[in-house]
């Protein structure tokens, strides 16, 4: 084996590393024009897209108790989720909420890698079911469309590239009022619908702001969100490991590449494992190394090779990628796991006479031993914390009442003596309505002997989210002390059944 040749296999494999497929070496960006996809993955993903977008557009309309199915008004603090109506003071229960989400991601990750992305993203959803679809219809595939970009204006290209604009941007109108009905509720979107302009020239010239930067993702930045603003696209080379399934490439199976000729037509395999393997995968430069002291022949010299593997170098699977990479690189930071490349393969595939899945969803150990371990001691170690979260939330939750009771003794305030028997304390409270329903309320004491006086208005009623403010009175008799400090108890009831209650202390002269 030619040392020379072994060094440019090896520094060919390596520099996909060291650029983006969409940068140039000026550092200009490179337009993307990805060949429409087709096949049983796209067919999935389409219907899977379908009834995301029916959910999506379907919420805003759902009520429970008058109260919207989703909602997050960062505006007012006023978050439901499922019909429960969460406050600013259930922020612990949202910060333990998003750890379990974030841990539920890593799980997630490093089983099935960048599975969301690729299926349920809304980032693809949009891009690749509705604007490239939109794209397609009126512009044509791939090579239609860089010709038209390619030639001059003429009133054809006018006329396509207005009315593709044009739609992209009613559609971004349309969906940036979905958005929106998320944060202030469909009643209230609908409601500035109906009003005069004027009336809410505030509003609407947001509303243009937050469409013309949803046109701008789908018409321009496109796979740049996925590539180089996505957060969880940033951290998926940290969450990855070995074994998480992805979409890859069977370098086992595949290389080396040949080009077909159609004098001789490759005879079909059995099954995908009867490529020989390597007994270990590790750093690309060492598996290619220890292939070539262990049996030269598994790797293709320059002028002649003993085998050919199943890949054509077609270059189809770089034809469909909408984020322009080569998938027989390896796991990229760009791949999206949309499956556009294993449904282009296993239609060359059959073509040819080989078996499908040169391209599928596996994992690096899968294709290196033909062995596929899912559930390694790191899945069980973050299944077992997400499940432990997980409980720790449904408790929480369950335990939350329908109202909130914040009773605190008057800052600077002592024991006042009332008469020779009687003691009293000032105390302030706070009542909050987390149902989502009007509640008639009471204050009541649970301890034998103390009586409460409120100060001013005594509360009656609470209206769904409302918080409620004031001061009262506790009265005590002398005797019923038990030193400096005595425990009482203060209920709130709702029609005369009791839905919390708050302990504090009643402070007297000591003994």
């Amino acid at each position: 084996m030619n040392q020379d040749y072994l060094n440019q296999v090896i520094e060919d494999t390596e520099e996909y590393r060291d650029h983006l497929a969409t940068v140039d070496a000026q550092g200009k960006r490179i337009w993307l024009y990805p060949k429409k996809p087709s096949g049983r993955f796209y067919r999935w993903r389409t219907w899977v897209s379908v009834a995301f977008l029916a959910i999506f557009l379907t919420l805003p309309f759902i009520k429970v108790d008058g109260e919207q199915f989703l909602l997050f008004n960062v505006l007012e603090r006023k978050f439901v989720l499922f019909g429960l109506l969460f406050t600013p003071q259930d922020f612990h229960l949202f910060v333990l909420a998003m750890l379990t989400f974030i841990v539920f991601i890593i799980l997630f990750t490093v089983v099935f890698g960048r599975l969301f992305c690729g299926w349920v993203c809304p980032q693809t959803v949009f891009m690749e079911m509705i604007f490239r679809k939109i794209e397609y219809w009126i512009e044509g595939d791939a090579g239609e469309q860089r010709k038209l970009d390619n030639g001059p204006w003429t009133a054809e290209k006018i006329r396509k590239k207005g009315l593709k604009h044009a739609v992209f941007f009613s559609i971004a109108v349309v969906v940036s009022n979905y958005f929106l009905a998320y944060i202030i509720g469909m009643d209230e979107v609908l409601k500035i619908a109906r009003d005069p302009l004027a009336a809410h020239m505030g509003g609407f010239t947001a509303m243009l702001v937050f469409s013309g930067v949803f046109y701008g993702v789908y018409a321009r930045l496109r796979e740049q969100v996925c590539t180089t603003i996505c957060p969880y696209g940033r951290l998926q080379s940290v969450l990855l490991v070995k074994d998480s399934i992805v979409v890859a490439y069977d370098h086992v199976r595949g290389e080396p590449r040949t080009k077909l000729k159609k004098t001789a037509r490759p005879k079909p395999a059995e099954s995908v494992d009867e490529a020989p393997r390597p007994v270990q995968y590790g750093d690309p430069v060492q598996a290619i190394q220890s292939m070539v002291k262990a049996d030269a022949t598994t790797l293709p010299a320059p002028e002649t090779g003993t085998r050919t593997g199943d890949c054509i170098d077609c270059k189809l699977c770089i034809h469909v990628c909408p984020t322009g990479i080569d998938i027989r690189n390896g796991t990229q930071l760009e791949c999206v796991n949309c499956t556009a490349c294993i449904d282009a393969c296993d239609a060359v595939m059959d073509k040819i006479n080989r078996p499908k899945g040169l391209i599928r969803y596996d994992s690096i150990t899968g294709i290196a031993t033909g062995r596929r371990k899912i559930f390694t001691t790191r899945v069980y170690a973050y299944t077992a914390v997400l499940v432990a979260l997980l409980a720790l939330d449904v408790f929480l939750i369950a335990r939350r009442g329908v109202v909130e009771t914040i009773i605190l003794r008057s800052p600077g305030q002592l024991y006042q003596q009332k008469d020779s028997t009687h003691l009293t304390n000032l105390y302030t409270y706070v009542l909050i309505n987390k149902s989502t329903r009007s509640l008639p309320v009471k204050l009541e004491s649970a301890t034998p002997g103390a009586v409460i006086q409120i100060v001013g208005k005594e509360p009656t009623a609470l209206a769904k989210g409302e918080k409620l403010e004031g001061a009262f009175f506790v009265e005590m008799p002398e005797d019923r002390l038990e030193g400096r400090k005595t425990h009482i108890v203060i209920q709130v009831t709702s029609d005369g059944k009791k839905i919390d209650e708050v302990k504090t202390n009643f402070m007297g002269p000591g003994r």
